[in-house]
């Protein structure tokens, strides 16, 4: 009988031929990446320059940051690193000595605190549906941070007891019914009918209560409370939201350092969630449940999207494994496996530097949610045919900080003032 030879992995030269072009990050789609938008005017109409992190983990950064997009108002990006992943450039505390993000310059005029440059924005260009001001508007300002408050009552407090967690989750759940109702109730599939600066100061907090509940308690908000799934359902047909949306493992891993600690209350259903999130497969439910993560079908095109962002990084990539340059192998086995699904088994005791890129892919810093679980699920499917360690694991995610993030290995591959790509 004849052996057959395991399938030869595609060159990098093969593979650059396969990879999606580069998008138009000027006047094309919202993208993380992007670092000037002008919406089809001239670059001389910008008067507004925005300070947002590097990674898109910042939620109210987001919060400008789609404003911005849904009005189409031309703006620069300067990104700055966060306190969790790194060192606050110089340039950036000068201007901001406290280093708090997002900051936005507006007619050369400075301007902190989200709430504070939304507003400043309206009276600039004109309100997002109705003002900020208004009192329909206010009252809906007041149930975010209660359900804000709630959240972190229940996500980030330690030591809940079993009579404790109840309450924390009937609470949270008192405020996400609220949110429910005002959705159910209102004349369109927002709050307000229409996207307003209403839904724009719900999304980032709901974008991550979503996520790390599932994470660390076993719920699935979008399935407990239906308005909020219908809620996020519209916001996911609007590329300006696709465009700054983050998935569970990005949020899951960036939340701890952030919020001073996440806690798991160790059930069954959030072990078992916890693990899909991180590990897979992808999505995280079985059969035909709908995904929790997003409502949007994979696009033809997303296993294309992730090679071009892992071709574009390669070089540093390869530096910042923990394998080096020895990484380039099975690198090459696990990119032929997501761009043709040829299955080509990597070097002996690859498997741990290969989990080491997976878990350290982020949403949408590099890029969308499908083209990440694509990758995701190719690293992984490319670690299990490790030879001699296929359950081998990369090293923990911290949860205190998130230094192994730290951009400045990407950004000084890069021409002065570009934006970081895949930060391993």
């Amino acid at each position: 009988m004849e052996s057959r030879q395991s399938p030869e992995p595609l060159s990098f030269e093969a593979l650059e031929r396969l990879a999606a072009p580069e998008p138009d990050l000027v006047q094309g789609p919202t993208s993380a990446r992007a670092l000037l938008r002008l919406f089809g005017q001239s670059e001389q109409a910008v008067r507004v320059t925005l300070y947002r992190d590097h990674h898109a983990w910042c939620p109210y950064c987001q919060k400008v940051w789609l404003w911005l997009e849904e009005r189409r108002i031309p703006y620069r990006i300067r990104k700055v690193t966060m306190f969790c992943y790194g060192e606050k450039e110089r340039w950036f505390t000068r201007l901001v000595p406290s280093g708090m993000l997002p900051a936005l310059e507006l007619d050369g005029r400075l301007i902190t605190e989200s709430d504070r440059i939304l507003e400043a924005l309206e009276r600039a260009f004109g309100s997002l549906g109705p003002s900020m001001q208004e009192p329909r508007v206010m009252q809906l300002r007041q149930l975010e941070r209660l359900l804000f408050r709630a959240w972190c009552q229940w996500l980030c407090v330690p030591g809940l007891g079993e009579a404790a967690e109840r309450r924390a989750r009937e609470n949270f759940d008192r405020y996400a019914a609220a949110m429910d109702e005002a959705i159910e109730t209102g004349p369109g599939p927002f709050l307000l009918g229409d996207l307003s600066s209403a839904d724009v100061v719900f999304v980032p907090y709901v974008e991550r209560m979503n996520a790390s509940l599932a994470y660390e308690k076993g719920y699935l908000l979008r399935r407990q409370h239906r308005g909020i799934d219908q809620w996020l359902t519209a916001l996911e047909q609007r590329s300006t939201y696709l465009g700054t949306q983050s998935d569970f493992h990005t949020h899951a891993h960036d939340l701890p350092p952030q919020m001073g600690g996440c806690y798991p209350n160790g059930s069954v259903e959030q072990r078992l969630l916890a693990a899909r999130i991180d590990q897979g497969p992808w999505p995280i439910v079985a059969g035909d449940q709908p995904d929790p993560e997003t409502s949007q079908a994979e696009p033809a095109e997303a296993a294309a999207l992730a090679l071009a962002r892992v071709l574009k990084h390669r070089s540093t990539l390869l530096q910042r494994n923990p394998l080096g340059q020895a990484f380039a192998l099975p690198l090459r086995c696990a990119l032929t496996a997501l761009i043709n699904g040829c299955h080509c088994p990597p070097p002996a005791g690859s498997a741990p530097a290969l989990r080491y890129l997976r878990d350290r892919i982020s949403v949408p810093r590099d890029m969308p949610l499908h083209a990440a679980r694509r990758l995701r699920s190719a690293l992984e499917a490319t670690a299990c045919l490790d030879p001699e360690g296929a359950a081998g694991q990369g090293a923990s995610l911290p949860r205190q900080h998130r230094r192994d993030q730290d951009p400045v290995p990407f950004l000084s591959q890069q021409p002065a003032g570009t934006s970081a790509g895949i930060l391993a």
